[in-house]
Parts: C-alpha cells; sequence; structure tokens
C-alpha cells in the first residue's frame, strides 16, 4: 500500500511499515533469505564458508545487499543450516562458490525421544555467528536500514536431523509421532529467534520446507498451521515465512497464521496470490531465480517486478536464495524498477 502523500522514508521505516500492512513512500525491496553472490564476496573480502562461520565477515558480505544493490534490508543468515551444526548435524561446508549443507544420509536422531536440545544451542560457533553479526549490523547501522534474521521451522529442522525421506515416511505413517518431533523442535525456532531479536533484528525469516514439491496444502494444514499460529504469537517482531514451491493451495491457511509476511516463490502468479491472501498478511517476493535472475536480462527483471506492483505485492525481492553466480546487474535492477514503477504510477495518477 503506497501513499504519494507520504514523506519520504527510511529503509528500516519502510520495511516495518509494508510488513504492517501500513502505507509507505514507496514498495520496499526485500531479501527475506540471501543476496550473496561470488561477485560481491570478492568485492569485499567476505567469501564462503568463512562467511557463514565468522560473525565480521557475516557481516560485512552482508551489508552488501544495501551499501552496493540497494536494497531496503540486510539479511546476514545466508544459509539454513547454522541450527542444524548447533543440534549436531554433520555440514558439508563447501567453498566460496557453493552453499554448506547437511549431510543427510546421517541423520542424528530416529524417533521424538532421541531429540535433546543442547545446552550451548546459543553459544554454539555456527549460532553465535548469527547473533554476533546481527549485533555489528544494528551498531553499524543504527536504525537506518532494516536487519533480518532467520530461525529455521521445525519441519524443516527435522529434514535435516531425522533425513528427509525418513521424515516424509513418517509423516504418513504415524501422524502423532510427526507432531511429538514437531513440538519438541520448534523450541528451536523460538529459542533462536528471540534471542536474534536480543540481537537487534527487526524482523525474522521463518523458512519451514514443506514444500509444493514433496507436501500438499492439506499436510501444511495438519501439522504446520497451529504451529505458526504460536510463532506468531511467541515471536514478538514481524515474522516472514518462507516456502518455496507452489503453495496457493496452502496460502488461505497461511493468510491465517498471524504472521507479517509469506514469502513467496515465482511458481505462484502475483495476482492469483494476492486474491487469496486478500491482504490478511503481506506477501513478498517473487523474483525467478534460476531463470530470471540468474540468466536473463535486467529488462526481464524489470518486467517481473512491475508484475508484482502490478498485483500489489507489499515487498520486492528474489522468491529465494539466488544462485551465487547471480549478475550484480540484475539485482541492482530490482530497486531501480521498484523507483521508476513509481514515478509512472505517480504521472498517471498525480
Amino acid at each position: 500500500m503506497h501513499d504519494q502523500t507520504i514523506k519520504s522514508m527510511k529503509p528500516r521505516d519502510r520495511v516495518l511499515a509494508a510488513l504492517n500492512r501500513a502505507p509507505v513512500d514507496r514498495t520496499p525491496t526485500c531479501n527475506p533469505t540471501s543476496v550473496a553472490t561470488v561477485e560481491l564476496m570478492d568485492l569485499v573480502d567476505a567469501p564462503f564458508p568463512n562467511a557463514n562461520r565468522e560473525p565480521e565477515l557475516m557481516a560485512r558480505l552482508a551489508a552488501t545487499g544495501y551499501t552496493e544493490l540497494g536494497f531496503d534490508t540486510i539479511m546476514p543468515v545466508f544459509t539454513i543450516i547454522q541450527e542444524s551444526s548447533a543440534l549436531g548435524c554433520k555440514i558439508q561446508w563447501e567453498q566460496k562458490d557453493n552453499w554448506p549443507t547437511v549431510k543427510m544420509k546421517e541423520p542424528i536422531w530416529h524417533k521424538a525421544d532421541d531429540i535433546e536440545i543442547p545446552s550451548n544451542l546459543l553459544t554454539h560457533p555456527d549460532t553465535k555467528c548469527v547473533l554476533d553479526a546481527i549485533g555489528i549490523l544494528r551498531k553499524e547501522y543504527g536504525d537506518e536500514v532494516a536487519i533480518i534474521g532467520k530461525t529455521m521451522g521445525p519441519w524443516s529442522l527435522a529434514y535435516h536431523c531425522f533425513g528427509v525421506e525418513d521424515f516424509l515416511l513418517l509423516s504418513l505413517d504415524d501422524p502423532d509421532h510427526t507432531r511429538q518431533i514437531l513440538d519438541k523442535l520448534k523450541e528451536v525456532t523460538v529459542e533462536f529467534g528471540v534471542a536474534q531479536i536480543e540481537a537487534g533484528a527487526d524482523a525474522l525469516t521463518l523458512p519451514d520446507h514443506a514444500t509444493g514439491d514433496l507436501v500438499s496444502g492439506d499436510y501444511y494444514d495438519r501439522y504446520l498451521r497451529e504451529l505458526h499460529i504460536e510463532f506468531a504469537d511467541r515471536i514478538p517482531i514481524p515474522l516472514i515465512l518462507h516456502i518455496c514451491g507452489r503453495t496457493v493451495d496452502r496460502m488461505e491457511y497461511i493468510a491465517q497464521t498471524g504472521m507479517a509476511a509469506f514469502h513467496y516463490d515465482s511458481k505462484n502468479d502475483p495476482d492469483e496470490s494476492i486474491d487469496i491472501t486478500k491482504e490478511r498478511i503481506a506477501l513478498v517476493g517473487n523474483i525467478n531465480n534460476p531463470e530470471t535472475l540468474f540468466s536473463k536480462e535486467p529488462e526481464t527483471v524489470r518486467e517481473e517486478v512491475y508484475k508484482n506492483l502490478d498485483a500489489g505485492v507489499n515487498l520486492i525481492g528474489p522468491e529465494c536464495a539466488i544462485p551465487l553466480q547471480t549478475s550484480i546487474e540484475n539485482l541492482k535492477e530490482i530497486p531501480k524498477a521498484i523507483v521508476d514503477w513509481h514515478a509512472e504510477e505517480k504521472r498517471v495518477h498525480g
């Protein structure tokens, strides 16, 4: 919801207003996941894997989203494995041109009774790195730019700790046992989320990978809707739910959670998504990664930005963590296109 009568806003204020579906001077450019690229790593000498494990490098690389690309947000949590590392999962850290991953074929637990949240969850080097990086960024940028943290949902954590296939089979065969696992793991989501608030985060991305490719909207309703309502209640800053894939079959449920926003995939049409959510939740997205941002020209990026703005999407950004070889030129086109769209709207509507 943009209002041409509102005076120019700071990026942080713009993002927080948009997450609350309040009027803004222009639509913000938002990065709820990662816009880190090899080019940006080289620019500020903060390469993977070190930038995932050293707070100063994590903060330095994350800040480029604001200083180099012109986004209204800084997101320092590039991976989805920081908590899983602290829980005891084995991690393949890779090199600078590749994402770190959990070694899924080596699950650490097999049943709910095995789950034990370690006492050093927040002081483990890989979670403490995130908290320290958020602290560095808050100190450096004050209240100028929105700093977004990330706390993984229990469905994602279960994939990492139990293995994707085993956990999905369990969810088919034993719903009660599945709920026990999710109920235990939800405390990791809350604990790490609240710690990031204390460190200085303005909002949190909450990825919970019940993706459209793997599970149905009915599964979301059965296992996650109530948990996500609980997260919105227990974590006292705006939450941006992230689920990949085609998710229109669960957007009605997602709109009921009380979360601030849903970060949605390019497999969902902006108009169709807005029609379902009906202003009950902000939408963030949904510029395509593997085709548009990675392999097309800026003109195509601009077309997708305009399509989202025309539909009334509240915050614009890539649909997910971008490919590490994405060109800076394509990323800079997102905020440029937003500014131009608003200028054209002002000319047309006065």
